[in-house]
């Protein structure tokens, strides 16, 4: 079963090929997607990658947490799934 990690604290300029290649140091990449804003397209900072098992994503949080990369320290555990966000009338999303 795959694991997914957060990788945080990424380089702006970070692409998700270069994350994806880093992290297969670690064992196999099944995704590595960075997160960018949706109006500017800019990378926020962060991300994901989905290690094949639950071995190989122990292996990359103990290879790459606190490890730099691009000049910046990157922040890598196990991602917590995502919370449910509550409907607030008046901040955007409707009619």
């Amino acid at each position: 079963m795959s694991t997914k990690l957060y990788v945080g604290n990424l380089d702006y300029s970070v692409t998700e090929e270069q994350l994806g290649e880093l992290f297969a140091q670690a064992g196999k990449v099944t995704s590595a997607v960075v997160i960018t804003d949706r109006y500017s397209g800019r990378s926020k900072g962060f991300g994901f990658v989905e290690m094949s098992s639950e071995e190989e994503a122990k292996k990359a949080i103990e290879a790459f947490n606190g490890k730099d990369f691009q000049e910046r320290s990157m922040v890598v555990n196990e991602a917590r799934p995502r919370e449910p966000r509550d409907f607030q009338p008046g901040r955007g999303g409707g009619r």
